[in-house]
């Protein structure tokens, strides 16, 4: 009894299979396929179905071990990267291929030594992406039959020779030595033209404002020789006007009563005056034989006078 209930549970857990979310189980009946259980539970003929192959349907990364590849220009170049893959047909993966991990391997090694071989040295540096889906591309069309979907190729070092390395380290510094040569040579012309500049400016400044200067000066010596002119013109003026009030003046004295003998008085004392100033002036003099005949002198006046007054008069 005991036997037997050992047997049914053997039995039981040979019927049913229980497939875990993103795997795949290939069965086997009699040694020839028969089927492929999905996730999920699945059941079985115990003795005559047996589990051959398990995969799993998820992404799987896998390590290219590094290499030494030859460029174009002959020089070498350790390359590794990694391969990212997935199963999408269990059966293929099971019969396609005795050990498709390893082929996909090889075929990897293989076909980055061809697409590295055909590009300079300082082309691969440049150029990864391409390489990635160059490699990608020739992998997914001959793991196809393997059941194998190839999704991407990552290169993670290419390292050149110590002899390169230097070489390149040398080509760099030279090239931030040159930047900086030139930026500071652009600096100094920078400098050079803003001194200038500064210069040019200052020197048109100053001879705006010498020139300004000047103006302001022509400015306020015209004007001051307007204000002159204006003052002696006013005063010419005020002058003559005074001079001809004194005039008017006279001649109106010269018509009253008496203005005549007042006038006649005036003159003589003037005269007399005047005649009496002479000899203090030097110690010769020249004098008119009649000096002394005030009367006459006197006459004489009067008479300029009268003709002046019969002038005004018609």
């Amino acid at each position: 009894m005991l036997a037997f209930l050992v047997v049914a549970i053997i039995f039981v857990a040979k019927t049913f299979k229980i497939v875990p979310q993103q795997s795949a189980l290939v069965i086997e009946r009699l040694g020839r396929f028969h089927a492929v259980l999905a996730p999920g539970l699945s059941i079985v003929i115990p003795f005559i179905d047996r589990v051959a192959y398990k995969h799993s349907l998820k992404e799987i990364p896998l390590d290219i071990p590094s290499q030494v590849c030859i460029t174009r220009d002959n020089t070498q170049l350790q390359v590794d990267g990694i391969l990212y893959f997935q199963v999408i047909d269990p059966r293929m993966a099971s019969y396609g291929s005795s050990d498709y991990v390893m082929a996909i391997s090889q075929l990897a090694q293989t076909t980055l030594r061809s697409v590295v071989g055909k590009l300079e040295m300082d082309k691969t540096f440049e150029e990864r992406d391409e390489i990635n889906r160059s490699i990608v591309a020739a992998l997914d069309e001959a793991a196809a039959s393997w059941g194998v979907k190839v999704l991407r190729y990552e290169i993670k070092d290419l390292t050149p020779p110590q002899a390169i390395l230097h070489s390149m380290q040398q080509q760099i510094t030279a090239e931030r030595e040159k930047r900086a040569l030139i930026a500071q040579s652009e600096g100094v012309k920078q400098q050079q033209i803003n001194l200038a500049t500064g210069q040019r400016e200052a020197a048109i400044q100053q001879s705006q404002g010498e020139m300004q200067a000047n103006i302001n000066e022509s400015e306020g010596e015209r004007q001051a020789q307007i204000n002159r002119a204006t003052g002696e013109a006013e005063a010419l003026r005020l002058v003559a006007h005074a001079t001809a009030e004194a005039v008017q003046a006279v001649a109106a004295a010269i018509q009253t009563p008496g203005g005549m003998e007042a006038v006649n008085l005036k003159v003589a004392e003037q005269y007399v005056a005047a005649f009496g100033n002479i000899a203090k002036t030097g110690n010769t003099m020249l004098l008119p034989s009649n000096a002394a005949d005030v009367a006459g002198m006197v006459a004489t006046a009067m008479n300029v006078v009268k003709s002046a007054n019969l002038q005004k008069t018609n």
